[in-house]
């Protein structure tokens, strides 16, 4: 869990007797990340080349401090390219795996992937796919058990996504995806048995907004708890200390 500068402690030093509702929580986490000075160490890269997938609805801009953080470990930062992450999946895992594998060609090292919510699924099925490219995944709050196992709140976002890519707009998945061809090949990734040579760390918050937290624990990873919001995970300094922890090693 986190040190005394954690999501609880902060709330405690404003005389909060219980922790705040996941918006100002997420707040929190966002300032416990804010000053440079208050960062805790990254994991040590070594020149590794790192990938962070960002969740739905979310782009590569929102895991930015987290991208600069892991930089300061001496990781060689590759984005994922992945604007809104609302598209099908084959062709967002496929993209991935080309971007690692030019960046394992340009490094000589194997990557590790960093993946948010939707972000981890991805990231799994790009572990599955091509282990060879890969030394470490690391999810962060993904519903890798089932994808679609997250609170009532979330559905109204999913659905209008869905429809809008089942009526052609362009950049978004339909709902065809769910067991259509389209996206067979990378449902079977996400489920498949995972390469016992790659690191898998799942890290999870019972708190989770979002995703409801027993779908992240997918038997073939490293659990790891942590007091988050679904939100706050990327740039929670808890979160950041859990990675640390449990990354920085070889597999």
């Amino acid at each position: 869990m986190g040190s005394g500068e954690s999501t609880t402690s902060d709330a405690r030093r404003l005389g909060l007797p219980f922790l705040p509702p996941p918006p100002l929580r997420t707040a929190f986490e966002w300032l416990s990340t804010v000053e440079q000075d208050r960062w805790p160490e990254p994991p040590q890269g070594g020149g590794r080349p790192v990938l962070l997938l960002p969740g739905f609805l979310a782009g590569d801009a929102s895991l930015t401090r987290m991208a600069r953080w892991l930089r300061t470990g001496g990781f060689e930062l590759t984005r994922s390219g992945i604007s809104w992450n609302t598209n099908c999946m084959e062709p967002v895992v496929t993209s991935v795996v080309e971007r690692v594998e030019r960046a394992v060609e340009r490094t000589g090292r194997p990557a590790m992937l960093v993946g948010q919510s939707r972000g981890g699924t991805i990231a799994r099925a790009v572990a599955v796919r091509r282990p060879d490219l890969i030394d470490t995944i690391v999810t962060l709050g993904s519903p890798i058990l089932d994808q679609l196992d997250v609170y009532r709140s979330v559905w109204l976002s999913i659905g209008a996504v869905g429809l809008l890519g089942t009526l052609g707009v362009p950049g978004m998945f339909s709902f065809g995806c769910l067991n259509g061809d389209c996206c067979q090949d990378a449902r079977e990734d996400v489920s498949a048995p995972f390469p016992e040579d790659v690191r898998f760390i799942s890290i999870y918050s019972r708190r989770d907004e979002v995703v409801r937290w027993r779908s992240c624990l997918d038997p073939a990873a490293v659990h790891v708890e942590v007091d988050s919001t679904h939100l706050g995970m990327g740039v929670d300094r808890e979160v950041w200390q859990a990675m640390t922890l449990h990354s920085t090693a070889a597999p």
